[in-house]
């Protein structure tokens, strides 16, 4: 880690000035993504299949910084989130500390650099959580389980993101659970959220037993594209494989659109409450008619009953297993109930 690095060469975080700080974490976030940058075009150089694992990330050191001083870098050396946030890391991992339900296991023994109380950690670990929100595949670990069902769950969801089986001693019970919500409170309610303009498009495939999808995902005009192909089931699976794409990529795939489909746009608001990460997704026209004002909250969860859900939303309904609310459906330009003869398969690609 860059700061236990500068920390144990002599530098003091507790006795410099405002402004000195200021240019310690400046510095200290140049040297992380020069650091990653090395690695990163190692692993384009490599002729082996490679994952690139980051202990910590750019984002992390924002948190130590206020918000007009993050401000202030971001336009001194031209950042913006998007870039350094979700077109950076592929997915965002996030272990919450021990000092949230494992406190027993909490301790700073052995950690040179590290010197938080138990209150101070929690703090931490929430401000740490609340600088990844707004990244389009974060998994929160929490510790619900013991320490080596949470380091099983860490790599169930690393392979779920690779598309890869862990088989059974890995496979966590996490499906995506899907709320309609009557309407949007206050932003005041809301916890720390980023606000993103989503837009999606399906695609021609060669086959009815496939799925091909774009997303375009942005803010500030600012922009990440995804392309999302779902093929055929093997053994009773679905396998997805999901890409990142560059614009021009993206102007050539979006030539393939599939005229029985409107194109989905969406306000995406994306959140953590109670250490759950969720999207509230607003459906904005132009759109089908029963599109026209849909709010959808979603989260990955194991949970199949009395899930927490946030308290400042008036949740209608669950609709996770209702074909209604499907976006591939809501996108039909007609009826879905009368196109789903036609179609070999509605079931929703992962977003």
């Amino acid at each position: 880690r860059c700061f236990s690095f500068l920390s144990s060469g002599g530098v003091k975080f507790a006795d410099l000035s405002k402004d000195e700080c200021y240019t310690f974490q400046k510095n200290l976030i140049k040297t992380m993504m020069q650091i990653e940058n090395t690695f990163f075009n190692l692993a384009q150089t490599c002729k082996k299949d490679c994952l690139v694992i980051c202990d910590r990330g750019v984002m992390d050191a924002t948190a130590y910084l206020p918000a007009e001083d993050w401000k202030r870098m971001k336009e001194e050396n031209d950042w913006n989130e998007v870039d350094l946030r979700d077109n950076r890391y592929n997915q965002i991992l996030h272990m919450v500390s021990a000092a949230y339900g494992a406190e027993d296991f909490y301790t700073i023994n052995g950690h040179l650099t590290r010197h938080e109380d138990i209150d101070s950690a929690r703090k931490m670990d929430t401000i740490t959580a609340q600088a990844w929100v707004g990244h389009p595949y974060m998994d929160v670990v929490d510790n619900s389980t013991d320490f080596e069902e949470k380091v099983m769950r860490m790599i169930s969801a690393v392979c779920s993101r690779l598309g890869i089986d862990p088989g059974d001693r890995l496979k966590s019970n996490s499906r995506k659970r899907k709320f309609l919500v009557s309407c949007i409170p206050d932003l005041l309610d809301f916890p720390k959220c980023e606000d993103f303009t989503v837009c999606h498009d399906y695609l021609v495939t060669p086959s009815r037993k496939m799925q091909a999808r774009l997303r375009k995902r942005g803010k500030d005009g600012v922009w990440t594209y995804t392309h999302t192909i779902r093929r055929p089931e093997i053994n009773n699976q679905s396998v997805e494989l999901r890409m990142a794409v560059n614009s021009k990529d993206y102007q050539i795939l979006l030539a393939q659109k599939d005229d029985r489909h409107l194109t989905i746009n969406k306000q995406r608001r994306c959140f953590l409450w109670n250490n759950q990460y969720f999207q509230m997704d607003t459906y904005l026209e132009p759109c089908q008619e029963i599109c026209k004002g849909l709010i959808l909250l979603e989260t990955y969860t194991t949970k199949t009953s009395n899930l927490n859900l946030p308290d400042f939303l008036k949740i209608e309904k669950e609709v996770t297993d209702d074909p209604q609310y499907s976006m591939f459906n809501l996108s039909l330009k007609d009826d879905y109930k009368s196109s789903l003869s036609n179609i070999s398969s509605a079931s929703e690609l992962a977003d």
